[in-house]
């Protein structure tokens, strides 16, 4: 994709939380992978955690975050998964609700497109999602190292980069709370 060089490169703040009943921030490789690439990229991490998978907490963490003026874009990993304990998209769901907001579905689909190349057919048991929820972005995605860096790597640096062209998710962000 195309980055206009005359354009105007414009940071955004970016919370990453990752789910995971297992994980610390010490063994936490994908978040580990997704900070360094925001802070490569010329974002701002503004805030960073792990969550058990549970819904209830899960949702209270991203709606603490969609209501912090200072957070432009969530992004999870972990949850997404088909077993018992994966329930990232159904909290998403539920933050979307309250936030009045909208489904994102070409993220999860072209994050599919893009992880087939790597790992085949394997990618129909990823639940990759992302909504809007109050003018916050929120993108969800597997936990895996390699996840991370797919979905960053081919959606999220270019679509977070105010110069890329001929759109981006940056341009939208002062029209996202407009009713």
């Amino acid at each position: 994709m195309p980055v206009d060089p005359a354009g105007l490169f414009r940071p955004i703040n970016i919370a990453l939380l990752t789910i995971s009943d297992t994980r610390t921030l010490e063994s936490d490789t994908s978040g580990t992978i997704l900070a360094g690439r925001i802070a490569a990229a010329g974002h701002t991490l503004v805030a960073r955690a792990i969550e058990k998978d549970d819904v209830a907490r899960i949702v209270d963490r991203l709606n603490a975050w969609v209501g912090d003026r200072n957070v432009d874009c969530v992004i999870t990993t972990g949850g997404t998964g088909l077993t018992g304990r994966d329930v990232t998209p159904e909290a998403l769901d539920r933050v979307r609700q309250a936030g009045n907001g909208k489904d994102i579905p070409g993220f999860g689909e072209l994050f599919r497109w893009i992880s087939f190349q790597t790992i085949g057919t394997s990618t129909v048991q990823s639940r990759a999602h992302a909504v809007l929820a109050g003018g916050t972005y929120i993108f969800a995605l597997p936990g895996s190292n390699g996840a991370v860096k797919d979905g960053w790597d081919g959606i999220l640096a270019e679509q977070l980069d105010s110069r890329n062209r001929p759109c981006n998710f940056v341009e939208l962000m002062p029209r996202l709370r407009e009713v």
